[in-house]
């Protein structure tokens, strides 16, 4: 009988360190804090969000409230305001075309009859005549002052308070006070001071309403960050 010994460098020789069957299922750790020492959360059960201020889950599970949350009272990019949430309705749009003709002829009227009276030989129909172009720069500017005026003071035009509509800030419902009101202003009615090209984005500014969703915006409203809703 062979009495060789097994040699230190044999690769099947157990060693008494080894464990002689599986490994144990993992226990308490040493702190009383689980598998993963130290007392921590195992990966993915809380992770960078999970104790983080907004105590949750990004994707849904409490994180922190999105574009059409409690922030937002009017909805987000998929939809309106709910009625039965209590916030006023978005304005009709042919009242908001109707309020701004009120508007309008509110301003041009007086402002025409002040100029006319003012330039004696002057004949409206001569639209050749730099005359015209400067009654134009001056309705403008003082529909900016009119405006702009009204929205900070009270968020109503008087076109606006006939048609029972008033403008909003989109975040909350309140007042465009200081300057998203004069932004609102000065985007509708400035441009208009530049030749040809400033009648061209007035114009593309009123339709946007038309085919904007889901708040009806004009471009001067998303410039304000407002909206146009129901006051009545």
């Amino acid at each position: 009988m062979s009495t060789e010994q097994p040699r230190d460098d044999d690769p099947f020789r157990k060693r008494p360190s080894e464990p002689s069957g599986p490994p144990p299922p993992p226990g308490p750790g040493p702190e009383g804090g689980g598998a993963y020492s130290g007392g921590g959360q195992p990966p993915g059960a809380g992770g960078p969000y999970g104790g983080g201020p907004y105590g949750g889950d990004p994707y849904g599970g409490g994180g922190a409230p999105g574009p059409g949350g409690p922030g937002n009272p009017y909805g987000d990019q998929y939809g309106a305001a709910d009625p039965l949430a209590g916030m006023p309705p978005l304005a009709n749009r042919g009242k908001r075309l109707i309020a701004r003709i009120i508007d309008g002829l509110l301003v041009s009227i007086p402002v025409t009859a002040v100029f006319k009276a003012a330039v004696w030989d002057w004949d409206p129909g001569d639209w050749n005549d730099g005359r015209s172009t400067s009654l134009g720069i001056i309705v403008s500017v003082v529909y900016f002052v009119y405006e702009g005026l009204m929205l900070t003071k009270r968020g109503q035009t008087v076109g606006k308070m006939v048609m029972g509509i008033r403008v909003a800030m989109l975040e909350n419902g309140a007042i465009p006070e200081g300057s998203p009101g004069w932004t609102r202003a000065a985007v509708y009615s400035l441009p208009q001071v530049v030749p040809c090209c400033g009648f061209v984005f007035w114009l593309v500014n009123v339709l946007w309403c038309t085919w904007d969703q889901p708040y009806h915006h004009c471009i001067h409203d998303k410039a304000a960050k407002t909206v146009v809703v129901s006051a009545v």
